[in-house]
């Protein structure tokens, strides 16, 4: 697995030797879909986002993971933190996980995503998505931030930041919610994995969530 933004010439490469017939015209096979993690910086986003694509690539699935802090550099460079353009960095984010699940991958973003508008822009240009409500209390985000961003936010020296001076709209029907202040990233990413195989987009495998190692 690797982040960012593949070459569609890599994917034959990077599935790996189980599978040396597969590649990128016959990924439209299996049914591709968009798991959207949103929540504050520092609620486990990424974290749980690292261990169900590690899951999903175990089961043979091709796995992109459109991370909010690469997407910021690579794709998005020169954004600032203004509402237009917040919506402006989740639209390029939706643009891409739309392309590449149309081609049958499992695309996983990883972004605050702020806004519940364009959250469910990003929902209807996709089609197959599930929003993932990664949700934790501020002040636990708080102590979570190694680089002190929040610190510098609460003293009023980072403008726009979301949860302390910019808002942050959490999912109002997501298809999951975890609470990631009361469960391991382990437990939060079986759950993940569960609704998936509930939703029809992995074969089930367990009849109940358990811990991913």
């Amino acid at each position: 697995m690797r982040r960012g933004f593949p070459h569609f010439r890599d994917y034959r490469r990077r599935v790996g030797p189980t599978h040396p017939r597969r590649n990128v015209f016959t990924l439209k096979d299996e049914k591709g879909f968009t798991l959207w993690f949103t929540g504050l910086s520092g609620a486990g986003k990424s974290t749980v986002a690292e261990l169900v694509a590690k899951e999903l690539q175990s089961r043979g699935r091709l796995v992109e993971i459109l991370d909010g802090d690469e997407v910021r550099q690579h794709l998005s460079k020169g954004l600032g933190f203004s509402k237009e353009d917040r919506d402006t960095n989740v639209r390029r984010i939706a643009y891409v996980a739309k392309l590449l699940t149309r081609h049958g991958a499992a695309v996983i973003t990883a972004a605050i995503s702020p806004y519940r508008e364009t959250r469910a822009w990003a929902r209807e240009q996709i089609g197959n998505f599930v929003e993932v409500y990664v949700a934790c209390p501020l002040e636990v985000c708080a102590d979570r931030d190694v680089k002190g961003l929040y610190q510098k936010a609460f003293a009023g020296e980072i403008p726009q930041f979301t949860g302390v001076s910019d808002p942050y709209e959490p999912p109002v029907n997501p298809e999951l919610i975890l609470e990631t202040h009361r469960e391991t990233p382990s437990e939060s990413a079986a759950k993940v994995l569960h609704c998936l195989e509930t939703l029809g987009y992995l074969p089930a495998r367990h009849p109940a969530p358990r811990a991913v190692h």
